[in-house]
């Protein structure tokens, strides 16, 4: 059951989450006008994260839910704000990213406790490949989802000539 408690920890990490997204689009050097969206797409795929473990999805297909989100909101940002996707993947990504396993895997690795490293590095791989498959499925999809209908004609590329009239 969802109490208010559970709402008010979910909103609090949500806005750690955007907030801690926005620092590290600072420090990527982000454009100024993007550190909102960049954040709000880092703090969308952390509260699908939480939603998601808290359905029972575990850790691996909690970070795959999140990651599908996150791109999502991504490539809608990125038609609308007429920006790269990658200004908002990367830096939204920021919070789902298994830096933790990471390090306890070598961590575990140097202090000889090879079955708890295997472990963790498995879960760790496990997670990396979730969020690598919710980017490329995402990324696959057609224009079309993540424009509005009134947007008009897709814009065309640099060096491409207009269609000619006859």
């Amino acid at each position: 059951m969802i109490t208010p408690m559970l709402l008010l920890n979910w909103a609090f990490q949500t806005l750690v989450a955007f907030v801690s997204t926005v620092a590290f689009s600072i420090i990527f050097h982000t454009p100024r006008r993007e550190l909102i969206c960049t954040g709000t797409t880092g703090a969308v795929g952390w509260l699908v994260y939480l939603a998601s473990m808290w359905l029972g999805a575990g850790t691996v297909g909690a970070s795959f839910f999140a990651t599908v989100a996150l791109t999502w909101v991504s490539r809608v940002f990125s038609f609308a704000r007429k920006a790269p996707v990658t200004v908002f993947l990367i830096c939204g990504i920021f919070p789902l990213v298994p830096g933790a396993g990471i390090y306890y895997t070598g961590y575990h690795f140097f202090m000889s406790d090879n079955a708890l490293a295997l472990s963790t590095g498995l879960e760790t791989i496990k997670i990396a490949i979730a969020i690598a498959l919710g980017i490329g499925i995402v990324l696959s999809l057609p224009r079309f989802l993540f424009t509005h209908a009134g947007a008009g004609p897709a814009p065309q590329s640099r060096g491409q000539l207009p269609p000619q009239k006859r």
